[in-house]
């Protein structure tokens, strides 16, 4: 490595013996050596860290540098991870097919909800989109729920509305319902969702990673009985304490008369 280094001129030794060709170096190069090992680490090349040896750079800025570079690799392994999830919800929905059936699928009326929560806003129904939305969105109105003392009637329903078509922003409502009205000065909303004639309901059981699955037997479910949405799906969180594997979510999804 250090030979490697001398060649770039990144490192010189201090001495070289003529007849062993031993190289040596003192002390104070660990200064430099130091720099040139923590500029790679950031992701330089050698090419840019010779650069930036050359431009003396103080401590304060390298720390500058680790702050970025940490940033970006949390992003990079965010993304990864997002990716990875998506792939293990893809396979799910390949393993389910022929396992789950149509007739799982139940249509009723769903009554109209008096809830209070917060609004978001995703820039598309894509779950890649949604996730990093909808789970903060609950996380504070569990908290200013119980903040102001107030006790849920029911459990907590994600509620959607697309602007500007299939491609357009999503408004992401995270609600629970409530048996009374709601002090503004709690920082939460109102909400009425209306009443629902005719919903297809499918209740889906596991993580929301695997929630394609369910989604796309209700799409198969809308093209055999020749019906129409009317709407984005709701969700209904039956269940979601404990591990996301034994989690019970009815999603409902009003349709056109």
């Amino acid at each position: 490595m250090l030979r490697h280094y001398d060649a770039l001129g990144l490192l010189r030794p201090a001495r070289t013996d003529p007849y062993t060709g031993y190289c040596f170096y003192t002390a104070d190069q660990l200064s430099r050596l130091n720099r040139v090992i923590a500029l790679k680490e950031l992701g330089f090349s050698l090419q840019e860290v010779g650069r930036l040896l050359a431009e003396d750079v103080a401590p304060a800025e390298l720390r500058g540098m680790l702050r970025l570079r940490q940033a970006q690799l949390a992003q990079e392994a965010a993304a990864a991870r997002a990716r990875l999830a998506r792939a293990g919800a893809r396979l799910h929905v390949i393993e389910s097919e022929g396992h789950m059936s149509t007739q799982d699928v139940v249509v009723k009326t769903l009554p109209a909800v008096r809830a209070a929560g917060l609004t978001a806003v995703a820039a598309s129904f894509d779950p890649a989109a949604i996730t990093p939305v909808v789970g903060p969105l609950f996380d504070e109105v569990c908290r200013l729920l119980d903040a102001a003392g107030i006790r849920p009637q029911g459990p907590g329903i994600a509620h959607y509305v697309q602007h500007g078509g299939e491609e357009g922003p999503v408004e992401v409502h995270a609600l629970f319902p409530v048996g009374a009205d709601v002090p503004a000065a709690t920082g939460l909303r109102a909400f009425t969702l209306p009443a629902v004639t005719r919903a297809a309901t499918l209740v889906h059981h596991g993580s929301m990673d695997t929630v394609l699955a369910s989604e796309q037997l209700v799409g198969r479910w809308l093209e055999t009985e020749n019906a129409r949405p009317a709407g984005l799906t709701r969700e209904v969180y039956l269940e979601c304490a404990g591990e996301p594997a034994t989690w019970v979510t009815e999603l409902q999804l009003p349709l056109a008369e």
